[in-house]
């Protein structure tokens, strides 16, 4: 069954053009559905240089590219967002927090409508800091909570606040699991995600410029969040769980942790573990894309 994108706004229907300003892309000056029509899976994460490496990966991994293959930038107008892709794979970057990934996410999720593409898999893959989980552990989010541990997105339009919901694909998410399981490579564990609006003070940091708490009261709150089934901490999962939900797409978060906050606030592991690190969601979800495409 073909599953298309589903927009939740009847105003795009009047537009003559649609503009995707921060891409540098439009409808008027670009062929949606023969530069993106065949896209079944959708990389994001925040950094340019962790989704071009992604694309490469991913690349020869389906046997699509050759060794030292350049992969040019599709939003090479803006230096707002990279974009890249390989066969049926786009992998794009979204910046750091909520406001960033939201404007990405409205560019995408039309982009994609717009290409009239069908059953598209979108996976968020990054870094965050662990909850009583060993460092370099992959997280596989159930639900996105918020810090108060509530599985919700609120947002303020018109002047309203507005709830969504924050769950993301449970299939999705045990297929992910399944083929971290065959990898067998790193520890691999399916929790919820706390997504704050901040990386210090909002994740209870203790080195932050402003702190104006106590140790014992950090770790009484990561505690009780651990208690709630909090596993990790990131910046971006709520609205792009919300925002997956609204339009009809399969969703994941993959993040690897590169510390266990019950034991401190900073990252002191060196240059070449992170850098293993890092790589792990991208091992997984790029194992994950080849046995859906039946090349495992």
């Amino acid at each position: 069954r073909e599953n298309f994108i589903h927009l939740c706004n009847p105003h795009l229907e009047k537009m003559k053009e649609d503009i995707l300003y921060h891409f540098a892309l439009g409808t008027g000056t670009h062929d949606f559905p023969t530069l993106f029509g065949d896209v079944k899976f959708v990389c994001v994460g925040g950094s340019p240089s962790r989704m071009k490496a992604f694309i490469a990966y991913i690349a020869e991994e389906l046997g699509l590219g050759s060794p030292g293959c350049d992969y040019p930038n599709i939003c090479a107008g803006t230096d707002r967002y990279a974009m890249y892709k390989v066969g049926p794979v786009l992998s794009v970057s979204h910046g750091m927090g909520i406001p960033s990934i939201s404007i990405m996410l409205h560019e995408l999720i039309k982009l994609l409508y717009h290409a009239k593409c069908s059953n598209i898999t979108i996976i968020r893959i990054g870094t965050s800091g662990g909850i009583g989980l060993e460092p370099g552990s992959v997280v596989i989010t159930r639900q996105s909570v918020d810090a108060t541990f509530k599985p919700q997105l609120e947002q303020v339009v018109l002047g309203k606040t507005v709830i969504r919901s924050t769950n993301l694909d449970e299939q999705l998410a045990k297929e992910l699991m399944q083929c971290s399981q065959e990898i067998g490579q790193f520890n691999t564990v399916i929790g919820n995600t706390m997504c704050t609006l901040d990386f210090y003070e909002g994740q209870g940091r203790l080195d932050g410029a402003i702190c104006l708490y106590n140790e014992e009261e950090k770790l009484q709150y990561l505690k009780n969040a651990y208690d709630s089934g909090v596993r990790n901490i990131e910046m971006e999962s709520s609205v792009f769980a919300a925002m997956c939900n609204l339009s009809g797409v399969k969703a994941a978060v993959v993040c690897v942790t590169l510390l266990n906050r019950l034991e401190g606030d900073q990252i002191s592991s060196s240059h070449d573990v992170l850098v293993e690190y890092q790589q792990r969601p991208q091992k997984l979800v790029g194992y994950f894309i080849k046995k859906s495409l039946g090349k495992v």
